[in-house]
C-alpha cells in the first residue's frame, strides 16, 4: 500500500461492469487463449465484463482473430490503431474506450493470470481505487535483467517525484475515477507506471507468481527496455538536469583548484606545467562532460518540442464497441 490513506468500503460486492484492456502487437497466437481464460475466470467470479482489445499496428492476423472473437462472444471491443504507436499509447487508447466502472490492464500473453483479478476485486470492494499486482520474485528473468531492473528501481526511487512500486507492471485494477484521471493526462512521452503512480488515489498491492508466455516471444529486447527506462526517468523527474548542473559546477571547481595549484607550483617552485598528454586528457574529459550534459538537455528539449506540436496521441482506423451495457458516467468538462 502506498502511504496509508483512509478508505471507505464500497457498498457493491463487485463492479457492475469490468473492462479488461489488452493492448496487442502481433499476438494472434495468444488472443484466443486469452479470451478463453478471461471468460472462465469471470464465470467463476460471476462478474459481468468486456474485453477491450487494442490492435497496435499488428502485421500478423491479430485483427482478424479479434474480429472473430467479437463475432463469437460479443463482449469484445476493438480499437484498431492506424499504425504501431507503442504499448504505452495503445494502453491509453484502450482506457479511453473502456466502459466499465472498474478497469483491468493486462497483456495478451497470459503471463498475468486472470485468476488474480478476483483478489483485485476484493481490494476494490475494500475501497481502494488502484489494486496493482506485484510479482513475488522475478522468476524467468536472467541475472542481467534482474540486476538492471533492480538498478532502475533504485535510481527512480532516489530521484523520482513519486513512489513507483517495485516489481510491478501494468497489470492492475483501477476504479473509474482513477482511469478518468489517467486519461486526462495527454502527454506524448508516456511512462504508464509513472502516470499510474502520479495520479495517486488509495492503492493496494496483491502478490502473484508470473506465468510463462502461452505462445510467441516477448517484444521487449534489452534496447527497448533501455529506452523505456530512459523514458521513465526523464518523464518522471527533472533530476538528470539538476545532476548535470551540479556536475558542471563541481567540474568548474576542480578546474579552478587545479589551475590555482599549477600557478602556485610554477611561481614558487619553478616547475613547468604538465605538458601535452595532460592537456589532451583534460580537454577530452571536459568535452565528454559537455556532450553528456548536452545529451541530457537534448532529451528534455526533444520532449518539449514534441509536446508543443499538440498532436493527438493516436489515430484509430476503426473502433468497434462491445455489446456490454456501458456504466460509464457522462464526461463532465472542467470549468
Amino acid at each position: 500500500m502506498n502511504g496509508a490513506p483512509a478508505v471507505t468500503p464500497r457498498a457493491e460486492s463487485r463492479p457492475r461492469l469490468l473492462s479488461i484492456v489488452c493492448p496487442a502487437y502481433n499476438e494472434d497466437a495468444n488472443l484466443g487463449h486469452f479470451a478463453t481464460a478471461i471468460d472462465a475466470a469471470m464465470r467463476v467470479l460471476g462478474q459481468p465484463y468486456e474485453i477491450v482489445f487494442v490492435n497496435d499496428g499488428s502485421t500478423d492476423a491479430s485483427l482478424a482473430v479479434m474480429s472473430r472473437l467479437r463475432d463469437t462472444h460479443g463482449r469484445v471491443a476493438i480499437v484498431d490503431l492506424s499504425r504501431n504507436f507503442g504499448k504505452e499509447i495503445a494502453t491509453t487508447a484502450g482506457l479511453d474506450q473502456a466502459q466499465g466502472d472498474a478497469i483491468v490492464v493486462m497483456d495478451a500473453d497470459l503471463q498475468d493470470p486472470p485468476e488474480v483479478i478476483g483478489l483485485m476485486i476484493d481490494g476494490w470492494r475494500e475501497g481502494y481505487d488502484v489494486v496493482y499486482a506485484r510479482r513475488r520474485e522475478r522468476r524467468g528473468d536472467g541475472p542481467v535483467k534482474r540486476m538492471t531492473a533492480a538498478l532502475f528501481y533504485k535510481i527512480i526511487h532516489r530521484i523520482g517525484d513519486v513512489e513507483i512500486p517495485e516489481n510491478v507492471g501494468d497489470f492492475r485494477l483501477m476504479s473509474r475515477k482513477a482511469v478518468d484521471a489517467v486519461c486526462s493526462l495527454r502527454e506524448h512521452h508516456r511512462f504508464m507506471k509513472g502516470i499510474f503512480a502520479w495520479v495517486g488515489f488509495p492503492s493496494k498491492a496483491v502478490l502473484y507468481d508470473r506465468a510463462p508466455r502461452v505462445a510467441g516471444s516477448t517484444k521487449w529486447n534489452y534496447w527497448r527496455l533501455w529506452n523505456l527506462s530512459i523514458e521513465g526517468i526523464t518523464s518522471s523527474t527533472l533530476a538528470p538536469l539538476k545532476i548535470s548542473t551540479y556536475f558542471g559546477f563541481a567540474t568548474a571547481l576542480v578546474a579552478f583548484l587545479a589551475g590555482a595549484f599549477f600557478i602556485f607550483k610554477t611561481l614558487f617552485f619553478g616547475d613547468a606545467v604538465p605538458g601535452f598528454p595532460t592537456l589532451v586528457v583534460v580537454v577530452l574529459f571536459l568535452g565528454g562532460i559537455q556532450l553528456m550534459v548536452l545529451g541530457v538537455i537534448g532529451e528534455y528539449l526533444g520532449r518539449v518540442f514534441n509536446e508543443t506540436k499538440a498532436r493527438p496521441l493516436y489515430f484509430a482506423t476503426e473502433i468497434f464497441p462491445s455489446n456490454a451495457e456501458s456504466v460509464r458516467p457522462p464526461v463532465r468538462k472542467a470549468v
